[in-house]
């Protein structure tokens, strides 16, 4: 036809290694029936999933089970997943995944590119009754993969594929606040009376008919947990965030708060008398140690972003409100193309959002109960000059990791340093190498301190580095262990961070800080 041409979309190009905002999904997206695009096989079978040593049965491949998939726009995601065809009950009506809906919102933000692990088919959202409670075990042993080594590729499932994924600054668990929910009800939904009575009149042919407003799926609650709920999901994520803390320290974990019961013992945080007041009772944003298992949340390597927002996307999911993580990844990604991922997104306008639930009251000024929430979650809130972003805060419990860009600019020099610690493996440990890597370092954090990344007038003050014998031990230098110690002024910072690169025989950059804050 006269002025319609197609175009083959080209293969994911390859990441850079050091791009710090590339964001990975997990969790459940149905799969099209289309056939799957050449360039996705042949990305698979690079990466050893087809005809490997660990490669996946025909059917996995085909449907995209548990293996990872790289897009870089939105239009090659819903190609290849159907993210719309969750099942709201046993009927024929459908409803948006959470998936899906994040993956939207992070493009629609300014994500370029991510990396999908699909866990299953989503179910029903109206499941029968005790059904959730029930199936709530699978679906995080589906997400969490608590049997995965990263040596070991035959046994990654969902975030165990971030062992195969280091390009990933930004990791998101999109359904785990649904899983953990309480069963979701049918709500009444006042309709609009018409403007003028009901009457019959004659047919006309060239007239399309009248259509019924649709309500949608307002007439659906949103997932919300009670008490159980809540401590199921800070379980779940506090299991994630052990995992990355002890093997994928670069990388950040994103998550929205679950929507509280209105009828549970939380009834009064829902009405903002003291939402933190109540997290904490919860033991949700405790530093991570011994007493809680390690599964707290008040960590460097977790954001939590607030309320769940009503956006010019969400008509498509229960109560047209979406859960806000998937915009914040999109948000991040944005800052670290454009500004740099060390600074903060605070006070970054959100034109697709249009209300919340529930709607903020923040002042800036920690007068209300809100602003004493931002001070540990990331709060969308309305401003005079729209909906904003209004904190970009870690929930770490130590004031030193609490803004989000600090946390941010260790994960890139970590990245870094990863990267140079890999390609110092095979080389003899002496003075010669201790030197270059002091050099190599320093002329890594020189680059950041230029770009405002760090504070101090000069270099000296913004940075130290140290490599040498003070640095290890006699046990160190007998093992071939080379340990590297930096201390850095983020500008963000209220003090200075001391964090050691340990060169280990699997050529991974792992750190510490003194005193131990962030290693749990």
């Amino acid at each position: 036809m006269n002025g319609l041409s197609f175009e083959i979309a080209p293969p994911a190009a390859a990441a850079d290694p050091n791009r710090v905002d590339v964001a990975c999904f997990v969790g459940f997206v149905a799969r099209r029936s289309t056939p799957l695009p050449g360039s996705v096989r042949a990305a698979l079978a690079a990466a050893g999933w087809i005809g490997g040593p660990w490669a996946r049965p025909a059917e996995e491949i085909e449907t995209l089970l548990q293996v990872p998939v790289v897009v870089d726009s939105w239009n090659a995601f819903a190609a290849l997943y159907d993210w719309a065809a969750r099942p709201v009950g046993s009927g024929t009506r459908r409803c948006a995944s959470y998936l899906g809906a994040a993956v939207r919102s992070f493009f629609a933000n300014g994500g370029r590119r991510a990396v999908v692990v699909r866990c299953g088919d989503p179910w029903p959202y109206l499941e029968a009754a005790g059904g959730r409670a029930a199936q709530r075990a699978a679906r995080l042993a589906a997400l969490l993969a608590p049997a995965a080594t990263p040596l070991d590729p035959t046994t990654w499932r969902g975030i165990g594929h971030l062992a195969g994924v280091p390009e990933v600054s930004f990791v998101c668990l999109p359904d785990l606040a649904d899983i953990c929910a309480a069963e979701p009800a049918i709500v009444d939904v006042a309709v609009e009376a018409p403007d003028s009575p009901e009457v019959f009149v004659e047919c006309s042919v060239d007239t399309a008919p009248a259509v019924e407003e649709d309500v949608g799926l307002r007439d659906l609650a949103p997932p919300r947990a009670d008490d159980a709920g809540f401590v199921a999901w800070r379980d779940a994520l506090g299991s994630a965030r052990e995992q990355l803390a002890r093997r994928h320290r670069e990388m950040l974990l994103l998550a929205a708060l679950p929507l509280p019961l209105r009828d549970a013992r939380n009834a009064a945080a829902w009405a903002q008398a003291d939402f933190l007041a109540y997290l904490d009772e919860a033991g949700l944003l405790a530093a991570p140690d011994s007493s809680n298992g390690g599964r707290a949340l008040g960590s460097a390597f977790v954001q939590l972003a607030w309320p769940w927002l009503r956006t010019r996307f969400s008509s498509d999911l229960p109560g047209t409100l979406e859960p806000p993580d998937g915009l914040f990844a999109g948000v991040l990604a944005a800052n670290a193309l454009a500004r740099g991922t060390f600074r903060s997104v605070a006070g970054s306008r959100l034109p697709s959002v249009s209300g919340s639930e529930p709607v903020l009251s923040c002042s800036g000024i920690a007068a209300t109960p809100a602003d004493r929430l931002a001070q540990r979650v990331c709060l969308v809130a309305p401003s005079p000059a729209g909906w904003v972003l209004h904190s970009d805060v870690s929930a770490s419990a130590d004031l030193a990791w609490r803004a989000g860009g600090v946390t941010r600019l260790l994960g890139a020099l970590l990245r870094a340093a990863r990267r140079s610690g890999e390609a110092a493996l095979f080389e003899a440990s002496g003075p010669a190498l201790w030197r270059r890597v002091e050099q190599g370092l320093g002329q890594l954090l020189t680059a950041f301190w230029r770009e405002g990344g760090l504070g101090g007038a000069s270099p000296q003050e913004a940075f130290s580095v140290h490599c040498d014998r003070s640095t290890m031990s006699q046990n160190d230098l007998d093992s071939g262990r080379l340990r590297a110690e930096i201390s850095i002024l983020p500008l963000a910072a209220v003090e200075r961070i001391t964090v050691v690169l340990d060169l280990t025989g699997g050529g991974v950059a792992a750190a510490a800080s003194e005193p131990l804050r962030e290693v749990a």
